[in-house]
């Protein structure tokens, strides 16, 4: 049999927090090691249980949920996360995941998904309720668009330069590589930083390996 997946839950309202934590140990596969309202004691709860999986709620007095789980990441408490909350705003929904949030669940759901999503969500995979489906939808798509749009005030030369910097060149290998000044590198990789508004080149390189740009083949 297999290991039961230990969830942790913080919400404020103790009805809900407690119901919650009943239907979930209903199901067998789940197991309830820690429920509080009180954002002062998560920290406690989490080094004491090691959850795999933590419910938070988005609304958590006198915090949130989203600025306390950006807190113990910073301390070094890193856990998957699961936004539980009733708010369908797609701003909430973008603030989540950007802070790293595992998932995004609302309060409406059955509880059967909310057992499928951590399921999931403990094997590594973002879940969001089905309601927020087509707002991701759009979330991904805008970044995409964006992405797209800052890509194409790159000139061709730019364009080939940030593909170098995905692969880890230095300035000077870049400038071997076609046959240009070390200074012109400089000068296109200080162009590329401004039109992308990034701060360094190891931004720029993240930001070109996520758009899968790779360099042109030189005879």
């Amino acid at each position: 049999m297999s290991e039961k997946i230990r969830v942790v839950i913080v919400d404020d309202h103790t009805l809900f927090r407690e119901g919650l934590a009943e239907l979930l140990e209903h199901y067998g596969t789940i197991h309830v090691c820690g429920i509080t309202g009180d954002p002062n004691l998560v920290r406690q709860l989490l080094k004491e249980h090691q959850p795999d999986v933590v419910l938070l709620d988005l609304h958590l007095p006198p915090t949130d949920g989203i600025t306390l789980m950006q807190q113990l990441r910073e301390e070094g408490l890193f856990f998957t996360t699961l936004i539980l909350t009733v708010s369908d705003e797609e701003e909430d929904l973008a603030s989540a995941l950007r802070a790293g949030a595992q998932g995004y669940l609302l309060k409406n759901m059955e509880p059967s998904e909310v057992v499928d999503a951590i399921t999931r969500a403990d094997k590594g995979e973002t879940v969001v309720a089905p309601q927020m489906t087509a707002k991701l939808v759009t979330l991904l798509d805008s970044k995409k668009g964006k992405a797209t749009s800052l890509i194409n005030q790159l000139t061709a030369r730019e364009r080939e330069i940030l593909a170098y910097l995905a692969k880890g060149d230095s300035n000077k290998a870049i400038a071997k590589e076609l046959g240009i000044s070390h200074d012109t590198v400089k000068l296109h990789v200080r162009n590329i930083l401004s039109k992308l508004n990034l701060t360094s080149r190891v931004e720029a390189a993240v930001f070109a390996v996520e758009q899968r740009l790779t360099p042109p083949r030189h005879s």
